[in-house]
């Protein structure tokens, strides 16, 4: 395994503890200005995320209505009701929302589809790393303030559904995850560079509860003025 991944799995909680678990379960608070643009306001109304650990399926309720939730597997996304009745569905997804442009606006399964495999990436980053297919190499570190940060350039297999085949993460002096920077592919593509806070340690494993993503420039370096999506994370807990 790749020392830098190894050191980074360990520091969040390690794989074995990880491989306790099937689902991770959180409540999330939304906002941004990608959501405006992409013609799906967001309200800040708390949202239940559950992600799988061993698997890419994820899951937020309410989505639409009270009674709905959402159904994503990366060749699949569906709205769901609570006794299980498909509201609607789109198979192949990835398909409707790539290939257009930043602004073009997204439909409701475009949303959940998006929701779906960005919160799954995000809740089990850097567990999934260790799934079969991905494929990991040491980059050029990255010098933020007074901190050196060591990055990893990840290659996603191609059945899993993520922002970009290629994505970067990297990690501060204590091997927790401190940037994450990839191109929004079912957002025209544009670049971001996506810093994350506040870490908790829930049932031996570590998460951070802020995520902030801004549109990146050609020197890397994040727009400030563009903040693109916030998400805050809290009351989370694995089963």
């Amino acid at each position: 395994m790749n020392e830098l991944l190894s050191l980074a799995l360990d520091a969040h909680g390690g794989i074995d503890q990880w491989n306790k678990f099937e689902l991770v379960c959180a409540t999330i608070v939304s906002g941004g200005q990608l959501w405006a643009m992409k013609g799906t306001p967001q309200d800040t109304a708390p949202r239940e995320m559950k992600v799988a650990t061993k698997y890419e399926w994820a899951s937020v309720a309410p989505f639409g209505s009270p009674d709905q939730c959402t159904d994503f597997t990366p060749r699949r996304i569906a709205i769901q009701r609570g006794d299980g009745t498909t509201v609607s569905e789109r198979l192949n997804p990835a398909a409707h929302a790539e290939g257009k442009e930043v602004d073009t606006p997204w439909d409701v399964l475009d949303r959940a589809y998006f929701n779906g495999y960005a919160l799954w990436t995000y809740l089990t980053t850097p567990f999934l790393f260790a799934l079969p297919g991905f494929a990991v190499d040491e980059i050029q570190p990255w010098r933020e303030n007074i901190e050196t940060w060591r990055g990893l350039r990840v290659t996603f297999p191609p059945e899993i559904a993520s922002h970009s085949k290629t994505q970067d993460f990297y990690f501060g002096p204590d091997f927790l995850l401190r940037r994450h920077d990839y191109h929004v592919e079912a957002s025209g593509g544009f670049a971001a560079a996506q810093y994350v806070y506040e870490p908790v340690t829930v049932q031996g494993i570590t998460f951070p509860t802020k995520r902030r993503a801004y549109m990146r420039d050609d020197m890397m370096c994040p727009i400030h003025e563009k903040l693109m999506v916030s998400i805050d994370i809290a009351n989370l807990r694995l089963t």
